[in-house]
């Protein structure tokens, strides 16, 4: 697996990036800025691939490099508190899916902070891409082109979320909070998700929890029809996702 250190592949993959653009599709440098491993899940959208079979692990203070081709689509979100043996088999604590080290075209249990992007072709270059809180909140995480780019900007919830989690979303583990839910999640109502009658923005409102998101990640989606701010393009080759990023 080709990890390395943070500090030191940064500055040769922003040389690299002013040298050699990539020409079909783009390359996510996904690092990990947290004081503990984090496990990356990967699910690519029907008919697209799934990088790395889904999921590797992420040591404190590593970098792993993910080719994507034009047109792909998916998310990533992090992965915490695992543990698996040689044959892969295990269980997270936060964004486990199905137990497994490799994805696989399995999404990540909520409440997990997630990383959702759309990208462009040659001929329609544009990407799109957002971080989203609507499945609740893991740990935090950012999107940002490296080398700059057209018309781009930043996703992010960068600040730890657990921290100021209303104690009815709480998710505990040895009394220590490590994730924070999802309205969704906690009461399954077809008002907090969005769905039957009230899958619309007209029927569907923000619920405090929601609020409070917005308020502390406003670069982030709170729920399901969070205002379009929340949604970035950007004509860039490649892209720097960060978990517990640095303000």
């Amino acid at each position: 697996m080709a990890t390395t250190s943070y500090s030191v592949l940064l500055p040769l993959l922003f040389y690299f990036t002013l040298l050699c653009p990539l020409i079909d599709g783009a390359q996510l440098i996904v690092a990990n800025n947290c004081t503990e491993s984090v496990w990356p899940g990967i699910l690519g959208s029907s008919g697209r691939p799934t990088p790395r079979n889904g999921g590797f692990h992420l040591g404190s203070g590593e970098e792993a490099i993910l080719d994507v081709p034009e047109k792909w689509s998916g998310r990533i979100w992090g992965r915490q508190h695992c543990a698996f043996n040689n044959t892969g088999h295990g269980s997270c604590l936060t964004g486990d899916c199905a137990g497994k080290l490799h994805c696989r075209g399995k999404s990540g249990n909520p409440p997990a902070t997630v990383i959702e992007m759309t990208l462009g072709s040659s001929s329609s270059p544009l990407h799109f891409y957002d971080v989203s809180l609507v499945d609740g909140f893991n740990l935090p995480v950012s999107m940002k082109p490296i080398g700059g780019g057209i018309g781009c900007g930043v996703a992010a919830c960068d600040v730890d979320l657990n921290f100021c989690c209303p104690s009815a979303l709480e998710l505990k583990i040895g009394g220590k909070v490590i994730g924070c839910k999802s309205a969704c999640l906690v009461t399954k109502s077809a008002k907090h998700c969005c769905t039957g009658k009230f899958a619309d923005p007209k029927a569907c409102k923000p619920t405090l929890s929601a609020h409070i998101f917005k308020a502390i990640c406003p670069r982030a989606y709170s729920y399901a029809y969070d205002d379009s701010g929340s949604l970035h393009t950007c004509r860039a080759s490649r892209y720097l996702i960060t978990f517990c990023p640095t303000k």
